[in-house]
């Protein structure tokens, strides 16, 4: 699957963004919202490189925590169908305004935000154009959830085969297969 850059790096802030949001399957005192302050959506902009941000507040940080909600609705959609009107309805809220632009190095790419835009029109704008392209392009699907028991991150596949079930290899991927080999051996043994 052929991703423009602006796309990619869209998809990636989504992912990041949803995956900062506490794991509902576990227990309240183990639960940690990766967004609990404005100062973690600071570091959030900065790290992912968003353009635009001046002045963070309250408001802001609840905004972009409503907007996450609604991505991890669109990753937990059965169909596209489901999938295509969750989009449609955050790019309507974030007030798209497509326009070209070609900053910090990069070639023209189009942004689907108002340059005023606040953080949570940004992203949801931004990053719900790239989940859109991902809807068009008949690849739903590939908006997954890590299959490790323990871990229910968000990822995009973008495996040629559309064969991925982990968030990483090296860590969630690798330690199943390492207890499953295990398991096997105690098996083997017994």
């Amino acid at each position: 699957m052929l991703i423009p850059h602006d796309t990619r790096i869209a998809l990636d802030t989504v992912v990041d963004l949803v995956n900062t949001a506490p794991e509902s399957e576990l227990p309240a005192s183990e639960q940690t919202d990766g967004l609990a302050d404005v100062e973690a959506l600071y570091d959030f902009a900065e790290r992912h490189l968003i353009s635009g941000v001046d002045e963070l507040a309250e408001k802001d940080l609840r905004a972009v925590q409503d907007v996450r909600d609604r991505f991890a609705e669109i990753f937990a959609a059965p169909d596209a169908r489901t999938a295509a009107d969750l989009v449609n309805r955050l790019v309507a809220a974030a007030g798209t305004t497509p326009q070209l632009s070609d900053h910090d190095g990069y070639d023209w790419h189009v942004h689907y935000f108002a340059p005023d835009a606040s953080i949570a029109d940004h992203l949801g704008a931004d990053c719900g154009m790239a989940l859109a392209y991902i809807v068009v392009a008949g690849e739903q699907e590939r908006l997954r959830r890590c299959e490790a028991p323990d871990c229910r991150r968000a990822f995009v596949d973008l495996s040629r085969n559309r064969s991925r079930r982990y968030c990483s290899s090296r860590t969630c991927g690798n330690r199943l297969h390492v207890a499953a080999y295990r398991a096997r051996r105690k098996e083997a043994s017994l």
